[in-house]
């Protein structure tokens, strides 16, 4: 059985813990507290170590899905769920005034995980308000991160069938380049 370890990162509010949920078979395990930070995201609450979920692919393939806090203040959760993983989801909200930077960011935060498995982007919250294109985020990655071969989606977090696309599209991903690495370079067991 191939297991992969999937992270969903991105700033707060990005549905990363909506994405999660939308995904996963079993019963979420969630770790929020109250927002103290309603200037960044105006929600109720906020993830503050991680979110976790399961999904079943067929026989073969178990997804573990990791949602990471968007705070920076909780990055050294993102040092220990970054171990690992295998691939990343990286949701980023298209009404943020920095969105495409804070789009970078976290790619450079995580990039370890492209260079092991691989990384799909979603943008999120494109229908609340006027935000960049889709063309804009594309082109900020070939402009400032061109070694990066990365897809980006306009998604809603709380969309089953769009986040399983954006799922297996990072899966697929990740089993291709695994098998097309060097024999030496392979994880052991497999694409896991």
């Amino acid at each position: 059985m191939a297991e992969h370890v999937i992270l969903f990162a991105g700033p707060m509010g990005a549905g990363k813990t909506t994405a999660v949920e939308a995904l996963s078979e079993i019963e979420m395990v969630r770790t929020e507290a109250g927002n103290t930070d309603r200037e960044t995201a105006d929600k109720a609450t906020t993830t503050v170590a991680l979110d976790y979920g399961e999904i079943t692919l067929d026989e073969e393939d178990k997804v573990r899905l990791y949602g990471v806090p968007g705070q920076k203040r909780f990055d050294f959760m993102w040092s220990i769920l970054k171990e690992r993983a295998r691939g990343l989801i990286l949701l980023v909200h298209n009404d943020a005034p920095d969105s495409i930077d804070q789009m970078i960011e976290y790619l450079d935060e995580f990039a370890e995980l492209d260079a092991r498995g691989g990384v799909v982007i979603g943008v999120t919250r494109s229908d609340l308000e006027l935000g960049p294109p889709l063309d804009d985020y594309s082109a900020a990655l070939r402009l400032r991160r061109p070694e990066l071969v990365v897809p980006v989606y306009t998604v809603d977090p709380r969309d089953q069938d769009q986040m399983r696309t954006m799922l297996m599209t990072l899966i697929a991903n990740i089993e291709i380049r695994a098998m097309l690495a060097p024999r030496s370079t392979r994880p052991a067991g497999g694409a896991a």
